[in-house]
């Protein structure tokens, strides 16, 4: 399957930082209508997206320790989650701004299971995995780079939940589940550890 290309990313949002910090919450319910494309798009980008260059070198949204950036970012789609994305498991690409395909069949109850079951996760329509190869990290910085590592993490669940309030999707970060069932779940590479869950969907009226 080739690349699914993605809408440009809009640095502009109508929220500014400090509403969306003040209004921030952890939100466990969504609305059954689909993300949108657009939606999809922007919360990728705010999570691993290119946002300048310096000293020849393509920075993202998200700081990391030494541009080793360990990060790898898979975006979970249930049926029907999505108008223009089948279910599966896709994979963004940063420097290209697109998802490509890793698994064509649903793994969303899977996934489900794997994270003890919670409702956050089996009623989201879209869910990001973050997963890490700490090597990139521990190579330059032998010392603390599991520290930084999980430090990073931690800076794009932020941006992911910023950009989420500022669009009105609902987001709840899941640190509680199994490790080897959600690296079975997704067929993950020995090279990477799943960290973090981060499902994100339409926010419901009042909610």
């Amino acid at each position: 399957m080739p690349p699914i290309e993605l809408p440009e990313p809009d640095p502009d949002g109508q929220t500014s930082a400090e509403r969306a910090i003040a209004t921030r919450a952890s939100r466990r319910s969504f609305a059954r209508t689909p993300v949108t494309i657009e939606d999809v798009s922007q919360v990728l980008w705010a999570a691993q997206g290119l946002t300048h260059v310096r000293d020849g070198v393509e920075m993202r949204a998200a700081p990391s320790a030494g541009a080793t950036y360990p990060l790898v970012v898979f975006l979970e789609v249930t049926s029907g989650g999505n108008a223009e994305l089948d279910r599966g498991l896709y994979r963004y690409d940063p420097r290209r701004h697109v998802l490509e395909s890793e698994l064509d069949a649903s793994v969303h109850d899977s996934l489900t299971q794997a994270a003890l079951g919670q409702e956050v996760v089996g009623d989201a329509p879209t869910t990001i995995v973050l997963a890490a190869n700490y090597e990139r990290t521990r190579r330059q910085y032998p010392e603390h780079g599991d520290r930084y590592v999980h430090m990073e993490a931690g800076h794009v669940a932020q941006n992911v939940h910023l950009v989420c309030e500022s669009r009105r999707l609902n987001t709840c970060p899941v640190g509680a589940f199994t490790d080897a069932d959600v690296a079975d779940a997704l067929e993950l590479p020995d090279r990477l550890e799943p960290l973090y869950l981060l499902p994100f969907g339409r926010r419901a009226t009042g909610k």
